[in-house]
């Protein structure tokens, strides 16, 4: 089994992280599992982690009345899920949705938020990492949302 280290070192998101930062994020890690049917997060609850795909599917849904939960995303293997621990209040705004049996790795949002606080450089590193991430779903959101309205 790949250890914590290799697999964080060799997630796209963390491609090139100096081995300082990459031994404080192990800290924050662990495996966690998810079989199909079962949330990773749900809208409203509090946003404590975030969540490297290591296989597996998961489906970003969002309530849009009247049509219900509609699938805005789908993250597989690379991906990564959940930037909300990232930002008061620290709450969810969508639910993620286990499609099939999946593996990740979890990293603790508390945990890193505190090793940011004590590390300003890591904290760039991260922030500008997850702005990276956070601007390619959101168009991917937005391009999935055209097709949702367009059908109506």
């Amino acid at each position: 089994m790949d250890s914590l280290i290799s697999i964080i070192a060799e997630h796209p998101i963390f491609s090139g992280l100096q081995n300082r930062y990459l031994d404080l994020l192990v800290g924050c890690a662990s495996n966690v599992r998810f079989d199909a049917g079962k949330h990773l997060f749900q809208e409203g609850e509090e946003a404590t982690k975030c969540y490297l795909i290591r296989s597996g599917s998961v489906a970003l849904q969002i309530d849009l009345p009247p049509k219900g939960l509609v699938t805005t995303q789908t993250f597989g293997e690379g991906d990564v899920i959940g930037w909300s621990w990232l930002f008061p209040p620290y709450r969810w705004h969508a639910d993620a949705l286990s499609t099939q049996l999946t593996r990740a790795l979890a990293l603790d949002g508390k945990c890193l938020r505190t090793k940011c606080e004590q590390d300003h450089d890591l904290g760039y590193e991260l922030m500008t990492r997850f702005a990276i991430l956070m601007e390619r779903n959101l168009q991917s959101m937005r391009l999935q949302l055209l097709d949702v309205y367009s059908e109506t």
